[in-house]
């Protein structure tokens, strides 16, 4: 009888061969995306635009000096224009084509999804199917020509200002410069909108999303290349430091992975139906109820009002005091500390908003399901309900804790164009849009019988392509 020592394998030897195993998984169903021709020209459809929005990011607008946008590189280092410049993928710095981006479009779509809720001729639209959703879509498009038709000489003020203090003049004003200006920036940003609705009718996700995704994605290997020669020269800490960076910002990944999918499932009986010889119903299926439903929302209108402060601020002669000073520095205990309350109080206000305990118990009682040992109506609506706002105060405080996280980076002299990929919008929506992407590829995989990314019931969970926001 051989030994019990001898039938032990060692754990790195296992380790090893099951990473080994998962890297040829991997390469076999990246070849399996290739074999698909339906798969293969969608995501080469996808590339294409791709290419296309980030070759008119750097296309400046005509009239625009290059050598004079120090000024404006440094506005949109930090705060409110460094995000706007996030989602633009460097274009609003830039002041190129495509520099207002496609957060008017965003703008105009959450302006409309609160019309919805609050205005019932958007919610009679809205229960009239395709036909209705078509509408709607135009009433966003009609919406965003207005914002901006609003924001497009707001820009070329700010860029005015922002010229001057680099020591060169553009003239504001009714002109032909103001106004050929302001329908190229305006046409830019409808074509961005038209690329983000064919990625996602010809290509692989939500368009929309995943043009922010890019936008976000252009900025990480420039941080990371700025990050390593600010370790190695001016923060110090050297290759350590560096790397220990890295794989806390991995860890952080992982957490904001486990937020987006974190759910509380519900369980939901269907009553038994017997027609015939056959029985309906009987089977128990679940309400997936998540722990940030409201995903990234809070955090933008959090942000929104934070730099209304700043604004009031810009008009005070004196801006010594100490609530200006505040709030002027995003990296300060105060700002901090109002922002996260701020989350955590717009987590809750959004989710109540987007969640209807009653129309979900109503549904319930219409198809003939029941919670187990839940009364339907009143008392169900009553269930889901607390169950909602148990499950959001941890939420709230997990994406109060990831919005904060870039100003506990920088208390290490972690470069500001790094920090910000260690928390805030540009996290979630990498994450989300990530998962998006990848769970559409898996089913396009799935449905011609493939393997996917992991093995069976491991499937990846995205929001049912939902939108960045």
């Amino acid at each position: 009888m051989p030994e019990l020592s001898s039938l032990k394998q060692p754990a790195i030897p296992r380790l090893h061969k099951k990473n080994k195993v998962f890297a040829m998984k991997f390469i076999e169903t990246v070849k399996n995306i290739w074999k698909i021709e339906d798969l293969r020209n969608r995501l080469l459809t996808t590339l294409l635009f791709v290419l296309i929005y980030r070759f008119g990011s750097f296309v400046v607008l005509p009239g625009i000096d290059t050598t004079a946008l120090t000024s404006l590189h440094a506005q949109t280092a930090g705060g409110l224009m460094a995000l706007l410049d996030m989602f633009s993928g460097g274009a609003f710095s830039n002041a190129s084509i495509f520099a207002l981006g496609i957060m008017p479009y965003i703008s105009a779509s959450i302006v409309v999804q609160l019309l919805t809720i609050a205005v019932p001729y958007f919610q009679k639209m809205q229960k009239e199917g395709e036909s209705g959703r078509q509408k709607m879509n135009q009433i966003t498009r009609y919406l965003t020509v207005l914002i901006l038709i609003v924001q497009g000489p707001s820009y070329l003020v700010n860029l005015s200002v922002q010229m001057a203090q680099a020591g060169q003049s553009l003239a504001i004003g009714f002109n032909w410069f103001t106004i050929s200006s302001t329908i190229i920036l305006c046409a830019g940003s409808m074509f961005v909108m038209w690329l983000g609705e064919r990625i996602t009718d010809r290509g692989i996700g939500n368009g929309i999303s995943f043009i922010i995704l890019i936008g976000i994605i252009a900025r990480l290997p420039g941080a990371v290349v700025q990050e390593f020669s600010s370790r190695l020269n001016d923060a110090g800490g050297g290759l350590i430091v560096f790397f220990i960076e890295i794989i806390l910002l991995l860890l952080v990944f992982a957490f904001a992975i486990m937020l987006v999918q974190g759910t509380r499932k519900i369980p939901v009986q269907y009553a038994k139906r017997i027609v015939g010889n056959k029985q309906y119903g009987g089977v128990r299926q679940y309400i997936p109820l998540k722990v940030n439903a409201a995903n990234v929302m809070p955090i933008i209108f959090a942000q929104a009002i934070m730099f209304i402060p700043i604004v009031i601020a810009g008009f005070r002669a004196d801006g010594s005091s100490w609530w200006v000073r505040t709030f002027m520095d995003n990296n300060s205990f105060g700002y901090n500390l109002v922002f996260a309350i701020l989350i955590i109080a717009f987590t809750y206000f959004y989710t109540a908003v987007i969640i209807n305990p009653v129309q979900m118990a109503e549904n319930l009682k219409l198809n003939n399901g029941f919670i187990p040992g839940v009364k339907p109506g009143k008392k169900t609506a009553e269930y889901i309900d607390t169950i909602m706002s148990r499950i959001t105060l941890p939420g709230s405080i997990l994406l109060a804790i990831i919005a904060v996280l870039p100003a506990f980076a920088r208390l290490f002299n972690v470069s500001m164009s790094f920090a910000q990929f260690f928390g805030g919008t540009s996290l979630l929506i990498m994450v989300g849009v990530i998962l998006d992407t990848l769970q559409q590829i898996e089913s396009h995989l799935l449905m011609r019988h493939y393997d996917g990314f992991f093995e069976s019931g491991m499937r990846i969970k995205g929001r049912s392509g939902a939108m960045a926001y």
